[in-house]
């Protein structure tokens, strides 16, 4: 006897699952010039490359007769894929069908994906559209109501997958509730600048709770979070979206239990680039541009930065340096000196706790002028924030260099070190307790304010003690490992990456503190 009607049965409720919200459903998706899920897994992955998980689940409708009459696809997609010839698991909410808001079969596979994730050991990427939770049939009784008391909490295994396996996630419609929720427990979160908005609660229910009545793009749009901190990165569309997921998923590993994946490289690690003798200004106050350091130093065109407009005296990047990735840590002095504000220790903290977790090794260039002061770095608990982030650095287990460009002040600057660092100076660079304009006028104020021409008795003291300054006398007493001249910064840290390489293939496995939201 064959089993060719049921094989039938099944080739059609494939087919119907893949339908998603039929042709009107997706036509209003398109005429809002966003892609379906389906669209966005193709653009994301390797071509051919997707495998979907649970094919034919669905919500289905029976007639009195057990005959199949309705047939409602789960609107969230899951499977495996590969990205750059790695394999990934990836998912998302299917809008065309309840708006994303999940269907029991969608919850099911919802819900699965971070422990699918974990289970293979592989990277995961959301592609997140949705509302979350709905209230309609809240008010049916009878039948089984909430979780088992015994159960899990859902977000234990979104934490437990945070310390496991790389997660980027996409928002590219409106995102709120749950799914809301998901993109910021991401170790890289990006937007689309034409389509998403991302909500804790939209519109309709931020108006009949504070009488607010906002459109989702005021509330939670492109330009609130690309300052917010929530996402790391703004795109230009959905297809730039996934650009940049698969651009940042290249640097890490697959999982902590792998070693972070080294690369041929094309880029002179003897490279001396001339333009960094003169790089930093010889007056101390005189702004520069950090990146174009950056790019000078680290292997052509591989900087990639994350959360450019959050805490922006602070620069994050992930890079390479002789085909290894590196973490980049860096003080733009463009925006506030480069002062640790609280928004910026969040972002360090943050970022220090993602290197960490997937043993990616850091290089930091330090022009650190201090933790931000005033009533609104007060206001801000700046202390508080910063400490967090000498705290990340301090406990990381990760390989770390350290070059030293231009200040280094105060305890903000115990953040750049974590153990073990190999520390490089250039000729540029002050260090000491405070910034020395600062430090002279609480110090000498009483001597200044004597003088006969206190402005020329300020400038002699600061020119006494800022030679006191030199970096000369630290390297003379190894409290640096080498003073460079800056066109050397590269030969010195590609020879650094090639000393830690045997540490990078021992250095797997879950750390004591990975990264949290």
């Amino acid at each position: 006897m064959s089993w060719e009607s049921e094989v039938q049965e099944l080739a059609q409720r494939r087919h119907l699952a893949k339908q998603q919200g039929g042709k009107e459903g997706v036509a209003r998706q398109h005429a809002k010039g966003r892609l379906t899920v389906r669209e966005r897994i193709e653009a994301l992955l390797d071509g051919e490359s997707f495998h979907e998980h649970g094919q034919a689940t669905a919500t289905p409708e029976y007639d009195g007769q057990g005959k199949l009459v309705g047939y409602v696809p789960a609107n969230y997609v899951l499977g495996f894929g590969k990205i750059d010839g790695r394999q990934v698991v990836v998912g998302g909410e299917d809008f065309t069908l309840k708006g994303g808001s999940p269907n029991a079969a969608g919850l099911r596979k919802s819900v699965y994906a971070e422990k699918l994730a974990c289970q293979y050991r592989m990277p995961l990427v959301r592609l997140l559209e949705g509302g979350g939770g709905s209230v309609k049939g809240a008010g049916r009784k009878g039948g089984t109501v909430g979780e088992p008391v015994f159960s899990e909490p859902r977000f234990r295994i979104i934490a437990d997958a945070m310390g496991e396996v790389p997660i980027a996630s996409g928002a590219f419609g409106p995102v709120a509730g749950f799914p809301a929720g998901r993109l910021a427990a991401s170790h890289f979160a990006v937007m689309s600048k034409r389509t998403a908005q991302v909500l804790i609660g939209g519109p309709a229910l931020v108006k009949r709770a504070l009488g607010v009545d906002l459109t989702k793009e005021e509330l939670g749009g492109a330009l609130v979070h690309a300052e917010s901190g929530v996402v790391d990165s703004i795109a230009e569309d959905e297809r730039d979206a996934c650009r940049q997921i698969r651009r940042y998923l290249g640097y890490l590993p697959a999982s902590v239990w792998e070693r972070t994946p080294r690369a041929p490289c094309s880029d002179d690690p003897q490279r001396m680039a001339p333009e960094l003798l003169d790089a930093v200004p010889r007056e101390t106050n005189a702004p520069f541009d950090m990146r174009a350091i950056l790019r000078l130093v680290l292997d052509r065109d591989s900087l990639f930065e994350v959360g450019a407009a959050f805490g922006p005296s602070q620069i994050c990047a992930l890079a390479r340096l002789n085909g290894q990735p590196v973490g980049v840590l860096a003080n733009d002095n463009r925006h506030y000196a480069g002062a640790m504000t609280a928004q910026a220790a969040q972002k360090y903290r943050r970022f220090v706790e993602t290197c960490d977790s997937f043993h990616v090794p850091v290089v930091n260039f330090v022009d650190q002028p201090g933790f931000m002061i005033g009533p609104e770095a007060e206001r801000a608990g700046t202390i508080r924030y910063g400490m967090a982030a000498v705290a990340a650095a301090a406990q990381a287990t990760v390989p770390w260099a350290v070059v030293q460009v231009h200040k280094g002040f105060g305890v903000a600057s115990a953040a750049h070190y974590a153990p073990n660092a190999y520390v490089l100076a250039w000729p540029s660079v002050e260090s000491g307790a405070l910034p020395l304009e600062g430090g002279v006028a609480v110090a000498f104020h009483r001597e200044i304010a004597a003088a006969k021409d206190p402005e020329a008795k300020r400038r002699q003291i600061e020119a006494r003690l800022r030679e006191a300054r030199s970096p000369f006398p630290r390297a003379e007493s190894f409290a640096v490992h080498e003073l460079i001249d800056p066109r050397e910064t590269r030969p010195f840290l590609c020879r650094w990456v090639d000393w830690i390489q045997p540490e990078l293939d021992r250095l797997t496995g879950p750390v004591r503190f990975p990264m949290r939201p």
